[in-house]
């Protein structure tokens, strides 16, 4: 039997929409933008932003500039980092078979991954420079085969953020705009005057952008509906508490409605992690957002064994999952519902998150029951095709199609069969008379 420690105050099952608020205060800017184009940008960034500069673009030489300010250290981090994404994002693209089978004889059917013509990445800013966000959506896009990969970040506090555009660049970006909120995500998706228009829209984002990108789906493609970063621990006895605690903070100090979730076997566990919890909170940097995450949205569950706390896990479908037990690739079998699983101690969602190279953007609010996150494979349609090149098996299909096609009271799709039908073998077509078989 389950208990819980620790329950949230409120609620950490996060909405799917927006506020009324938040959502008429975007839909007012999509439709200015989509009016008024470049002016309507300016002004909404000179509005939330306090930044109109002559272009929002970055010349090659503003970027080149740009990178050389940057720290050679974190330059060298950077490409180290670059490189892991890319490797695992081009060995999941090689996972991707092309297929052409010929199912029956001289009728062949295919398909082949086409990447998009362009993506968008938006890369957050506000009050921290996210630049890791850069090698997961732009390096992503270029390692699918996207041409043209258009990336926006916005001003920090009116200054330019040096790291996240050399890391926007070296990750392979187009063209880089320093441009934030919701008019950049509305620029990329719809285009203006000075912005070309692009296919798909990635990256993560504050409220309104998220709200963003759900009233363009569709006009345009996305990663995902994003909502706040969650962490789910599923500890042993074997684990160290201290660790645990250490890492539910690591991603409640994202926002303060990030749910950090613990699920043990070990009561006495669960009461150490608390402890710990509350003693690291009052000198943690980052506390006025972890703090009312840990209070409003951190929970604490004891259940009987292992097999309960993946069945309660799995119930939570949570964005981020760290396994520490004994056994943790046990978990690969029992679990079903996560966006990404971080087997023992060795490894950590912060390690995700940053430096070790699968994609950091992931599936929230209960979404992991359904799809996963942004990988290669977002960026490439999926396309099909079909050739038949013998007119018999043209003609068995013509008659099949044409009595599919009745029952369903098609009569249009019917005779397109008939036609082959007729063409290539001995069928008549009584809705034409005159015309012969073969003719």
């Amino acid at each position: 039997m389950a208990f819980a420690l620790k329950a949230a105050p409120t609620s950490s099952a996060a909405t799917t929409t927006s506020s009324p608020d938040v959502q008429e205060k975007v839909a007012a800017i999509v439709e200015d933008v989509r009016t008024r184009g470049d002016e309507a940008v300016r002004e909404h960034s000179a509005r939330f932003d306090d930044w109109e500069p002559e272009s929002f673009r970055l010349s090659r030489a503003q970027i080149d500039e740009i990178v050389a300010r940057v720290p050679e250290q974190v330059i060298a981090d950077i490409e180290f980092v670059q490189q892991q994404v890319r490797g695992f994002a081009e060995k999941q693209l090689e996972s991707m078979r092309e297929i052409e089978v010929e199912t029956l004889p001289g009728v062949v059917l295919g398909h082949k991954h086409v990447p998009v013509a362009a993506a968008g990445a938006y890369v957050p800013g506000g009050r921290y420079p996210l630049l890791a966000s850069a090698h997961m959506t732009i390096l992503t896009a270029k390692a699918a085969g996207v041409p043209r990969v258009v990336g926006c970040t916005p001003p920090i506090r009116g200054e330019v953020p040096d790291a996240t555009v050399a890391a926007m660049h070296l990750a392979g970006a187009d063209e880089i705009y320093l441009l934030g909120g919701v008019q950049a995500v509305v620029s990329m998706a719809l285009g203006t005057e000075t912005i070309e228009p692009v296919d798909m829209l990635a990256g993560p984002g504050n409220a309104f952008v998220a709200e963003a990108k759900r009233q363009l789906y569709g006009e345009i493609g996305i990663d995902l509906f994003a909502g706040p970063t969650e962490i789910l621990v599923v500890a042993d006895e074997h684990a160290d508490p201290f660790v645990v605690a250490v890492d539910l903070l690591s991603q409640a100090e994202h926002g303060p409605d990030s749910p950090a979730v613990l699920i043990t076997t070990s009561e006495g566990l669960g009461r150490a992690v608390i402890e710990h919890v509350d003693a690291l909170l009052p000198g943690m940097p980052t506390k006025d957002n972890a703090e009312p995450a840990w209070r409003d949205h951190g929970e604490v569950h004891v259940v009987a064994d292992l097999d309960e706390a993946y069945r309660l896990a799995d119930t939570y479908a949570s964005e981020h999952v760290q396994i520490l037990t004994e056994h943790p690739r046990e978990a690969l079998e029992k679990m079903r519902n996560y966006g990404a699983l971080f087997l023992g101690e060795g490894t950590c969602v912060s390690y995700g998150d940053k430096v070790i190279g699968t994609n950091h953007v992931l599936p929230t609010r209960g979404a992991s029951r359904y799809t996963g996150g942004l990988w290669v494979g977002k960026y490439l349609k999926t396309v099909t095709y079909q050739e038949v090149t013998d007119p018999a098996a043209s003609a068995d299909l013509g008659e099949v199609c044409g009595r599919a096609a009745r029952v369903e009271l098609f009569e249009g799709h019917a005779r397109s069969g008939d036609v082959r039908a007729a063409k290539y073998g001995e069928a008549e077509l009584p809705w034409a008379p005159g015309v012969p078989a073969g003719s």
